[in-house]
């Protein structure tokens, strides 16, 4: 499973940290911008079996980007808006709900 945000410093890094134990998945983390932590790259894309990003914004970066590595893949778009710092309370309460339809969490 791979997260993707915009720099891979907030949400998908605290999705990432918080989700990197559970039992039925592996899990990295990535950014679409060029100043991102981790910068998501083809090898992320087909490393990951499911990519669930947190804005429409990075589903169409990877759509410009990486249109044959994303063929058959599942984008997931998550809606969570970037107005939450790495680990904040309600940012994990928002992923956790969010991974409910993903997971069997």
């Amino acid at each position: 499973m791979l997260f993707i945000c915009s720099k891979n410093n907030w949400r998908s890094l605290t999705a990432e940290t918080i989700f990197k134990n559970h039992p039925q998945c592996k899990l990295k983390s990535a950014g679409t911008e060029e100043g991102a932590r981790v910068k998501v790259n083809a090898k992320l894309i087909q490393w990951a079996d499911h990519i669930l990003v947190m804005e429409r914004k990075h589903k169409e970066k990877m759509q410009l980007k990486f249109p044959e590595e994303i063929t058959d893949k599942e984008i997931i778009v998550l809606d969570i808006a970037d107005e939450y710092k790495y680990m904040d309370k309600e940012l994990i309460e928002e992923l956790e709900s969010a991974l409910e339809a993903v997971l069997d969490y």
